[in-house]
């Protein structure tokens, strides 16, 4: 069994950049969160299915897929309406996520998921690894990224944990106001100490 490093961060801070040099440089097997919430609401599931129940046809687009900004629209202004949606997905994730760790290969895997604090799933995880960036910058990079407006972006951040409530669960930290070449070195750092541990735990 592969050891699992939790992966997180909050918008913008660069989770996916971080998680790719370990598969580039290294080899290491990834488990992204995001992507599998994605399959379980394909077209044809049964949480699509489940969600048209609920809200009716008028939450798909012209090609049959989930309309996800008109779902986002609904839970988030909502909370009860959150709550069931997460009642919903969660378990699937959770199913797929557990079958996917089976599956691993690599001496240690890493698990993205960017609201591990907000769903508490850390006990997915021997390890949690926060990708750690100033409020400023994350607010900079989501209005660039996702052509947002600041106060739009804002909004993001606060329905998220707080950077000091991630850092509180970390056991490992990258710092990522840098370029992309300053956080080789780092993630070369953790690859290391996370063999290690591996070696020692096997």
């Amino acid at each position: 069994m592969s050891l699992i490093i939790g992966l997180t961060g909050g918008i913008a801070s660069g989770k996916t950049t971080v998680a790719n040099l370990f598969n580039k440089h290294f080899g290491i097997e990834i488990i992204d969160a995001d992507i599998i919430a994605r399959q379980v609401v394909e077209p044809g599931t049964e949480g699509l299915s489940a969600i048209i129940r609920r809200y009716g046809e008028t939450m798909l687009n012209s090609t049959g897929n989930l309309n996800r900004k008109k779902l986002r629209e609904v839970v988030f202004s909502d909370p009860a309406e959150k709550e069931w949606l997460n009642n919903l997905l969660h378990p699937m994730i959770k199913r797929e996520i557990t079958h996917d760790l089976n599956n691993m290969t690599s001496p240690y895997c890493l698990l993205v998921i960017p609201l591990l604090v907000e769903n508490n799933w850390q006990s997915l995880c021997d390890r949690i690894l926060v990708v750690d960036v100033s409020e400023n910058t994350q607010i900079e990079r989501t209005v660039s990224r996702d052509q947002v407006s600041q106060k739009q972006a804002e909004k993001i951040l606060s329905a998220q944990a707080s950077r000091d409530q991630r850092l509180a669960i970390a056991d490992d930290i990258i710092e990522n106001n840098l370029t992309c070449e300053q956080l080789l070195p780092q993630v070369t750092q953790l690859h290391k100490k996370y063999l290690a541990i591996f070696s020692e735990n096997r």
